[in-house]
């Protein structure tokens, strides 16, 4: 069985994840009021900043990072997306951390911090309510590399759907060899977020691709969210169906 992903305890089974302190990975996006990003740009840009944490040499071995993402993923995996702009968004990007652009999205990415124990220039920030818009549908995944497919019968904010994308990259990841994820690295993380409908959400969901899971705590009931299908260059899971 692949493994999922959860942000919330859910299976009684797993008492030491339970058990261990619960850390949390911040993220924020930028959104000015004037110029937002647009939303599958947002959730791109989310999902390559949890990679680039990831393969931070800060996050490994004995790294400032590393003891916080060793705890962090020995617990239950929890990924929380706050919004800022102007004054907040200088006062966010002050503190350690990654800041990773898209198109126009521009998301910072922080090393986990204790669940109670966020610094307050970011536990000031708005977690609920973030809402973007694709002017225009993202067209066909970009071929070769991993696609992140969202449940569309789901009604997500935008910020929900970044932290689930995060989610889908970090499955990823851990499927991936180190050789496999240097390569993807060296690449700039190319990937794609789009939203699977019907039969195609079945199909995805029964293939035994990666799945992440929620566990209803927020916004939606419990179930699964993302399944993550490869690239064949830069992410060689099995993909289903090409661009």
């Amino acid at each position: 069985m692949r493994r999922e992903e959860r942000e919330e305890p859910e299976e009684p089974e797993e008492p030491d994840r339970d058990a261990a302190p619960q850390f949390v990975l911040p993220l924020v996006a930028r959104i000015e009021r004037a110029e937002p990003p647009a939303r599958t740009d947002a959730l791109e840009t989310a999902a390559r900043a949890v990679l680039v944490l990831l393969a931070d040499e800060r996050s490994a071995g004995d790294g400032e990072w590393a003891a916080a993402v060793r705890d962090w993923q020995d617990a239950r995996i929890r990924k929380v997306v706050r919004r800022a702009r102007g004054a907040e968004w200088r006062r966010a990007a002050a503190l350690p951390g990654i800041t990773v652009t898209g198109r126009r999205a521009e998301v910072r990415v922080f090393p986990p911090v204790p669940l109670d124990g966020w610094p307050k220039d970011l536990a000031r920030l708005q977690v609920s309510g973030t809402e973007l818009d694709d002017p225009r549908p993202p067209g066909a995944p970009a071929a070769g590399a991993p696609v992140l497919w969202l449940n569309s019968e789901l009604e997500m904010s935008a910020g929900k759907e970044m932290a689930q994308a995060g989610h889908g990259a970090q499955l990823a990841w851990w499927e991936l060899s180190g050789e496999e994820r240097a390569a993807w690295r060296a690449a700039g993380f190319p990937l794609s977020v789009r939203s699977a409908r019907g039969e195609d959400w079945q199909e995805l969901t029964r293939s035994g691709l990666p799945v992440v899971t929620d566990a209803g705590f927020t916004e939606i009931a419990p179930g699964k969210t993302v399944v993550v299908e490869g690239g064949d260059r830069y992410c060689p899971l099995p993909r289903l169906r090409q661009p």
